[in-house]
């Protein structure tokens, strides 16, 4: 039985051009060997498996060299790259960072840059999880990092950048490693297939790839385990069964499901995945991400932010043609809600399925919306035509009365430049009459409008908060200056803010409304004097107060001002005197004389003998 070694170690890269999804960090090494510009300190940070390590092995191994080739690779042939393979070379130095972070460990580091290499150019030190070290490591290192001998290379690893010190960070050159892409595993799973000869489905080695989160080493692992499991010929089924994860058929099936409005199918959907093991959580976060395919699949675009395969891609769009955009963001607000609440649920199936047939019946439900609710739009259209038929009536009246007149000067044969008829100035005057009574009706049809456009918008907000614009309506609507405005007076104002009161549901905030003072500031202004923060926050909050008064109340201007009178509250409070027992028991005794003979026949001794008894 041969010694088995993984694919994370057999398949690592061992030139810069064979290292994956990192082209910007391994050119610019490239580059720097070519322009022999190469720093004396890097700092290699990323998430885990992306190549840190590796890279900063290839580099120790370039370095040393002796015969580079034209695109400043090495040539795996020299002895310093032999023995490098062979993990011999005395001029690369590895370091755990992790388990060796005392600043001892750094001290005989140190000591081993003072001695020069015995075979090649450079000496090579990699500092790996170099963001355990301790602080005093830190400070004892920085010194040599800073000022290194021109033989000394320091190549740091972490993947963790913000727990190194700034005094660090400012002494290296930083190469920032990103997470590998999807296509980029894939077509990596793909060429180690070729070579193990083993067949695989592209849609499996993408589930892979999309499980290892842009982590090559995770995705070779997971490689290892199904190739194990699979055989020599891995499929999508063999998979999902493998790691668990759910078939995105289930997906398809629900969201056909709840475009035909099935809740019978959706839910029967739900209760197989259920059944399989796989949590409701689990469920919500993929569906979640089947939407969020569909809805980039509604443009052209934006398919390139889809990571899977071609296959797929067109099953997406497929269903994405039949999928309106409505209720694709619906149904994603309705995910987001209903799993930001998943962990307070005490039945946490049912409330998945509550959120399942919600999503079936998103676009009843936004029909039923529109028919019940019609719009303020059409409302005014009717009350606009109405209005110019009104005063279409009165022109047509008015220019009537105007032609008849006309006519009977004309039989009469009088002239209207020479002669001066009483007739004349009798019509004259009943058509300013005229112009008045249409002046007058114009003014009451606008009136009329008025007030049915503040009742419709007031009907429409009865349980939300009125908008600014209404409010401001209102005070524009108010009753004319030539008309005396009502004055505000306190009877009325007292009777109205009653009225008000038993409107309010809320015990607290009626208490709070009950214990205000209501006074008349001037002519315009009621002030209401409470004792609390807390009062002054809650009368504020009754967005309808000032509606109410004004409705009661038509001074034109009205408004609310809420201060805090910090005396309204000393007569709340009551001072609590401690009674000693003889105060107690003559208090109980003027209560009811019974208790005096009750003591006295059941021979009771309170804590002090009174005297008189």
């Amino acid at each position: 039985m041969g010694q088995f070694v993984v694919s994370a170690r057999k398949y690592r890269p061992q030139r810069f051009d064979e290292v994956v999804g990192q082209e910007h960090v391994t050119k610019t090494l490239k580059n720097a060997l070519e322009n022999d510009q190469l720093a004396h300190a890097f700092l290699f940070c990323g998430p885990r498996g992306v190549g840190k390590t590796t890279c900063a092995r290839i580099l120790a191994k370039v370095l040393n060299c002796e015969n580079r080739t034209e695109d400043f690779e090495s040539c795996n042939e020299c002895s310093s790259c032999v023995s490098f393979s062979e993990n011999a070379s005395f001029n690369i130095n590895e370091l755990d960072a992790a388990s060796n972070n005392s600043v001892e460990h750094i001290r005989a580091l140190i000591e081993q840059v003072r001695f020069q290499p015995q075979q090649g150019q450079y000496k090579v030190f990699i500092i790996d999880e170099v963001h355990m070290l301790s602080q005093q490591a830190f400070n004892a290192f920085l010194k040599t990092l800073e000022e290194p001998p021109p033989y000394a290379v320091f190549i740091l690893a972490t993947t963790e950048k913000h727990k190194i010190i700034p005094t660090i960070l400012s002494r290296c050159q930083i190469f920032d490693f990103k997470r590998i892409p999807v296509l980029g595993i894939v077509d990596h799973l793909d060429s180690i297939c070729s070579n193990e000869g083993i067949q695989a489905d592209r849609d499996a080695l993408h589930v892979i790839a999309t499980k290892a989160d842009g982590a090559l080493r995770d995705a070779l692992s997971i490689f290892d385990r199904i190739s194990s499991f699979a055989g020599k010929k891995i499929t999508y089924q063999s998979v999902i069964e493998n790691l668990n994860v759910l078939d995105y058929d289930y997906f398809f099936r629900v969201v056909d499901a709840m475009l035909i409005e099935d809740s019978a199918s959706v839910l029967l959907i739900f209760n197989e995945v259920f059944k399989k093991g796989f949590d409701a959580d689990l469920f919500l976060e993929g569906l979640a991400e089947h939407l969020r395919n569909l809805l980039v699949c509604k443009d052209a675009q934006t398919l390139e932010l889809l990571d899977t395969s071609e296959s797929l891609k067109k099953r997406y769009a497929d269903q994405a043609k039949i999928a309106q955009p409505g209720f694709l963001l619906t149904a994603l607000n309705i995910i987001v809600d209903c799993d930001a609440q998943y962990k307070m649920a005490r039945n946490k199936r049912l409330h998945v399925e509550l959120a399942l047939i919600k999503m079936t019946f998103i676009s009843r439900a936004v029909e039923i919306n529109r028919s019940a609710t019609p719009t303020l739009s059409q409302e005014k259209k009717t009350l606009d035509l109405s209005r110019e038929q009104n005063t279409y009536a009165v022109d047509h009246k008015h220019q009537q009365q105007a032609t008849d007149s006309s006519n009977k000067e004309k039989d009469k044969g009088v002239s209207k430049e020479h002669s001066v008829d009483p007739l004349k100035h009798k019509q004259e005057r009943s058509d300013k009459g005229a112009e008045i009574v249409k002046e007058q009706q114009v003014q009451t049809e606008h009136k009329q409008e008025i007030t049915e456009k503040k009742s419709l918008k007031r009907k429409k907000s009865k349980f939300d908060i009125p908008s600014l614009e209404i409010m401001e309506e209102d005070e524009r609507n108010q009753p004319d200056p030539e008309n005396k405005p009502l004055s505000l007076e306190p009877d009325l104002l007292g009777k109205t803010w009653t009225a008000y009161i038993e409107t309010i549901s809320s015990p607290s905030v009626k208490t709070a409304f009950s214990r205000a003072v209501i006074k008349i500031k001037d002519e315009t202004t009621i002030v209401v004097e409470v004792g609390s923060q807390m009062a002054k926050n809650m009368i504020q909050q009754e967005k309808n107060l000032l509606l109410f008064i004004r409705d009661r109340i038509p001074v034109k201007n009205l408004g609310l001002e809420t201060i805090i009178d910090p005396e309204l509250v000393k007569d709340l409070i009551v001072t609590k005197k401690i009674l000693t027992p003889k105060e107690k028991y003559e208090l109980m005794r003027e209560k009811n004389p019974m208790v005096h003979e009750l003591r006295l026949r059941l021979d009771l001794k309170p804590d002090h003998q009174f005297s008189g008894e």
